[in-house]
């Protein structure tokens, strides 16, 4: 992960849950089908949250599975402290600070998840990842990406970014705030959701689809 990005990352964490409703238009919808795409039948799960952050969405799955073995990665030291504050004492929580695109912590895992984490990396680099994805689940695993997706027409890109920079610089939040998320943006890679299922079928999952999109924001579950 490129070091100007870990840098900013790394500044954004203290605040960055607090704010993330206004980031995210569609907050409830996009974590929410998240959370009901991310199943499992495995008695005790183990689950593996990829650019887990400061554990925001790590939580809502703990919640969802608290029999689960939940292991969390993210290359940024400081969110992954804001991490381990939030699960002190849950001895069914382990962290691993490294860079996911550089190899995964070992499995196999009933289900992998990731928020808003894999749009940073190059295009290839996601391919990489959805095949050592698709390598580290048990059989009849699940892989659910909530992340950003670049428009199937450039103009919608257009549209969505100027509706966005409306949204979160009406009072809400921060000018700060606002300012800093524009600048996290610029360093995003987004592809589009069509070459997505494209990658995930190449990777060796069964079936993959979009279960929720708006603008560009997106839901992908992908089934071993």
């Amino acid at each position: 992960m490129d070091e100007k990005v870990k840098e900013q990352f790394e500044l954004a964490a203290a605040r960055y849950d607090e704010e993330r409703r206004v980031l995210i238009p569609c907050y409830d919808d996009f974590y929410g089908t998240a959370l009901k795409a991310a199943r499992t039948s495995a008695e005790k799960p183990r689950i593996l949250e990829l650019g887990a952050g400061t554990g925001l969405f790590s939580a809502m799955l703990r919640q969802a599975y608290p029999e689960a073995e939940l292991t969390l990665m993210d290359f940024s030291p400081s969110m992954l402290a804001k991490a381990r504050e939030r699960f002190a004492g849950d001895e069914g929580v382990r962290f691993a600070e490294g860079d996911m695109s550089a190899g995964l912590p070992e499995g196999p895992f009933d289900l992998v998840a990731s928020s808003l984490a894999i749009h940073h990396l190059p295009h290839e680099a996601k391919r990489r990842l959805f095949r050592h994805i698709r390598g580290s689940l048990a059989p009849g695993g699940c892989f659910v990406n909530a992340d950003q997706a670049a428009a199937e027409a450039p103009v919608f890109d257009g549209i969505y970014r100027r509706t966005w920079l409306e949204e979160i610089f009406d009072g809400r939040i921060r000018k700060e705030a606002a300012d800093a998320s524009v600048k996290r943006r610029e360093t995003d890679l987004n592809a589009k959701a069509s070459e997505q299922l494209v990658w995930l079928r190449e990777a060796g999952f069964g079936a993959a689809d979009v279960v929720y999109k708006y603008r560009d924001f997106a839901v992908f579950c992908a089934l071993a």
